[in-house]
């Protein structure tokens, strides 16, 4: 046999055999379906689409997973009621109603109190603290811990930063003043102002404004300026008052169906932790933009701004130190949760009143004289 032949010969094998091997191992393929499957959640949130700021984490959560898995998971968000009410987001993904909801942890504190603590506390931890003890510290393995007993997954997933105190129809000037005053708040705060005398509402937001308006309640706290004024609360309560010491720095949640969640494809996991972790951040940076200017416009409007009053801090303090000793002696849970926040947010504010608090106060200083 020549050479050409040869070669000729050996070309044709070589190729055959390359087809014979590709028509024989077809799992290639397969392999790379499997790896990237196609899945399609929904997501609900507490939240109504106007408020594009707390709303908008819904969002972003939305595009990025999708942009970080070339569009092989989707998630479509709903706005609040569109598949269920506000208040029963946890319990639409808790049951496989929806994969996943956009949240705040503390709604639910009826089911049980270690829920407040997911989202903030009275004289808790402000916003990057409380971004240092999920990420750093143990609140997302013991907040999970948790979650998992309600059959979620929990990622944070945005942060109002310290919120204002909220809006009354008439001054409070002393601890006295709370007393017979119906309240909209959230979470444990409605326990501690109960000690003082209030009557805690739970209202969703997108309710509150008619409840204010018709005098369901005499007063109702939100988020802070931006949201509130886009809700209206300045055209039926005088008062506007700060801070709310019931949110430092309030951790807005995605809750996540807990089969649903270990399902997922380990890639796909990571997609959703980084989203959320985005939205996190960028919620955080809305805030800190849009309240400087909303706070100016509230104020043209003709509001009172007025600050709490040491005394109160003092009482509501007090109070709430009594509160979380009741709970923690009823439940174990949420006294191991409670316990090593307090010993984080104790190390915490130690270097913070060193660092950032000297810092700040130098440059509001600046600020005020009229040096910025």
């Amino acid at each position: 046999m020549d050479r050409r032949s040869f070669l000729k010969k050996a070309a044709i094998g070589g190729a055959g055999a390359a087809a014979a091997t590709a028509l024989s191992v077809p799992l290639s393929a397969p392999a790379i379906a499997q790896a990237n499957p196609k899945v399609s959640w929904r997501l609900t949130s507490s939240f109504p689409k106007s408020l594009d700021t707390i709303y908008g984490g819904a969002e972003d959560i939305a595009k990025h997973v999708a942009e970080a898995t070339d569009g092989n998971f989707t998630i479509q968000p709903f706005a609040a009621a569109e598949i269920v009410p506000a208040m029963q987001a946890q319990d639409a993904v808790s049951n496989s109603t929806v994969e996943m909801c956009h949240t705040c942890s503390y709604y639910f504190v009826g089911k049980d109190p270690t829920y407040a603590i997911g989202t903030a506390i009275p004289f808790g931890l402000n916003a990057r603290l409380n971004n240092a003890w999920f990420y750093q510290g143990n609140g997302n393995k013991l907040m999970n811990e948790f979650y998992a007993t309600q059959n979620i997954y929990g990622l944070p997933s945005g942060n109002t930063g310290a919120q204002m105190g909220g809006w009354f129809r008439k001054e409070i000037n002393t601890v006295d003043d709370f007393k017979g005053v119906k309240m909209r708040i959230a979470g444990i705060a409605g326990k501690v102002l109960e000690k003082l005398g209030a009557v805690p509402q739970q209202i969703a937001g997108g309710d509150i404004y008619p409840a204010l308006e018709k005098g369901t309640i005499d007063a109702a706290e939100w988020v802070g300026p931006y949201d509130d004024y886009k809700l209206g609360f300045y055209k039926v309560a005088k008062y506007y008052y700060y801070p709310a010491f019931w949110e430092g720095g309030p951790t807005i949640h995605s809750f996540i169906n807990l089969e649903k969640w270990n399902s997922l494809p380990k890639q796909y996991q990571a997609a959703l932790t980084d989203a959320c972790a985005f939205a996190n951040t960028n919620m955080m940076a809305k805030y800190d933009t849009k309240n400087p200017t909303a706070i100016k416009q509230i104020v043209s409007q003709g509001t009172t701004l007025r600050p709490f009053s040491q005394d109160i801090l003092e009482a509501c303090y007090n109070a709430a130190m009594e509160v979380y000793k009741d709970i923690s002696a009823k439940n174990p849970m949420f006294k191991k949760v409670y316990e090593d926040q307090v010993a984080f947010k104790k190390e915490g504010y130690l270097w913070m009143q060193l660092s950032e608090y000297t810092f700040d106060t130098f440059m509001m200083i600046q600020q005020r004289n009229g040096k910025i």
